[in-house]
């Protein structure tokens, strides 16, 4: 090889080092912004299931203190872990399967029980049952903990227990999960209402009269487009994301978000690989489709069993932090940036984007719309004070409506 050629190869070597060096420079300075930012604004997270993930250790069940979240646990959420991704806020799911058939009020109750003994367990938790509360425990330095109910099953029919559980500190609950109601539709089964029955209407105003958020996560398009029509407060989608660009039930369709903005509400985008990805959903979908009509009447251990049969046998193709950014990115273009968040649903499901796959993550994507361009004011309202704005707006309508 004749020194020229040597010369030439060196040099091209040297500038392709240059351009890589230049690239991880500048992905160095997006996730330093993002984690800068992160520190300054309020995180808030629409949906983690660590409740159940404690209720079905393996190891202890439901044992509060035995599932140590000051150590690195086995699921995807833990304090460091928390603090490590900026999180200034998250609402727990007090998830219970529709499917078990019978006992929803003692299973919500144990799992709520779950939750506050969690919160109350670790002073990095404070319980929060408001936006003032959120912002307090936000200028503590602390992570404002809130609760959201997984499905209206667990009222049983009764605007009583509705009130109950908003006394006991929830402050949203998803209207349906994967089983229809007396009164709603879900996403996951064939229609039997068309959306809401009067009594599912009555519901909806009794969540405003009360101030809880109405999320419409799970439910089908009958029963968004009926939500939708009679609340009077902001409705939120905890963990959803858009079905224009991975076409499953559980997204959300472009009709519903170019009605966001006339009610004030929020899509807290999810980052399931099954819900962002398409050709995740060709296998991930139509298993939990089988999951659910398998684990119908079946005990909660029961279920837990099937679920690992069934899901633990998949193989998925991997997918990116930039696909969980295109949804975002969906959303902000046809809802507009006032209506979007996050809700990554941790510890409830266990495929994720590549590099989103715990809660420290969210700097990670947080880096990817800032090299997209996003401002600091844009990711701001993502991050958090979109939600703030619709719980503030929900907490209004219920003064409002008790006013009367």
């Amino acid at each position: 090889m004749t020194k020229l050629r040597r010369g030439l190869l060196a040099a091209c070597g040297l500038v392709a080092f240059a351009a890589l060096s230049t690239a991880h420079a500048d992905e160095d300075k997006a996730l330093a912004h993002a984690r800068q930012l992160l520190k300054k604004v309020i995180l808030v997270d629409g949906h983690n299931d660590l409740p159940w993930a404690i209720r079905t250790d393996k190891k202890a069940p439901g044992d509060v203190a035995a599932y140590d979240l000051n150590g690195t646990v086995t699921g995807q959420t833990d304090l460091k872990r928390l603090d490590k991704g900026g999180v200034g806020a998250q609402f727990w799911s007090v998830y219970i399967p529709g499917e078990i058939g019978t006992g929803f009020a003692r299973t919500q109750l144990e799992q709520i029980d779950i939750a506050r003994r969690m919160i109350e367990r670790y002073p990095k938790l404070q319980f929060a049952s408001s936006v003032a509360d959120i912002r307090a425990a936000h200028r503590e330095g602390r992570i404002a903990s809130l609760m959201g109910m997984e499905g209206g099953h667990a009222i049983e029919n009764s605007l009583g227990a509705l009130r109950a559980y908003y006394d006991l500190g929830v402050r949203y609950m998803t209207l349906t999960h994967n089983v229809n109601l007396d009164w709603a539709d879900s996403a996951a089964k064939p229609a039997e209402h068309g959306g809401l029955t009067k009594f599912g209407e009555d519901v909806v105003l009794e969540m405003n009269k009360v101030g809880m958020l109405v999320d419409l996560s799970h439910v089908s398009d009958g029963t968004m487009d009926d939500a939708l029509r009679v609340s009077k407060a902001p409705v939120i989608f905890s963990h959803s994301s858009a079905r224009a660009i991975c076409d499953v039930p559980r997204n959300v369709p472009d009709s519903i978000l170019k009605r966001l903005p006339e009610n004030g509400g929020v899509v807290m985008v999810t980052f399931v690989a099954g819900f962002i990805d398409p050709e995740v959903a060709k296998i991930q979908v139509p298993a939990m489709a089988e999951l659910s009509r398998r684990t119908q009447g079946k005990s909660v251990e029961e279920a837990e069993q099937i679920a690992e049969e069934v899901m633990g046998k998949l193989k998925l193709p991997k997918t990116s932090i930039a696909k969980v950014a295109d949804h975002i990115e969906h959303i902000r273009k046809v809802a507009g940036v006032k209506h979007i968040g996050l809700g990554g649903d941790y510890d409830g499901n266990s495929d994720w984007p590549v590099g989103l796959e715990d809660v420290s993550s969210y700097p990670s994507l947080f880096a990817e719309l800032i090299r997209r361009g996003w401002s600091d004011e844009d990711l701001t309202l993502l991050a958090g004070e979109n939600v703030l704005r619709a719980l503030a707006k929900a907490e209004d309508v219920s003064r409002q409506l008790n006013k009367k």
